[in-house]
């Protein structure tokens, strides 16, 4: 399985489709799909029923739909730039993501 250079939590800037040009912050990543949910990104609407026993409303609802992971770029927490990521493994043996253009960390400590 190769590495991911997305991870929960990251901010990303959206490269393709109809949200093309803004940002968000990853809520989830789906890799045996190669999709992550963003949010406010590919907003879809969906319709459900009600169900009593679940305690759901029925109605129109709006939700995130994943993203594909190739339309995505991290943005450096550091730079603030959307950059490609470095992987390198540190002295303790821990696999680490920097970015490319200001070799700054992008994993939280």
């Amino acid at each position: 399985m190769p590495k991911l250079n997305v991870k929960k939590e990251d901010q990303v800037f959206v490269l393709r489709g109809r949200d093309r040009g803004k940002k968000g912050r990853v809520l989830k990543v789906l890799p045996d799909k190669g999709k992550a949910i963003v949010e406010n990104i590919n907003v879809i609407k969906r319709h459900t029923r009600p169900n009593p026993q679940k305690n759901i409303k029925g109605g129109v609802v709006s939700k995130e739909a994943p993203i594909s992971l190739s339309a995505i770029m991290v943005i450096c927490r550091e730079c603030g730039v959307r950059t490609r990521v470095r992987h390198t493994r540190s002295q303790d043996g821990r696999n680490q993501r920097h970015c490319k253009k200001c070799n700054g960390l992008l994993d939280k400590s």
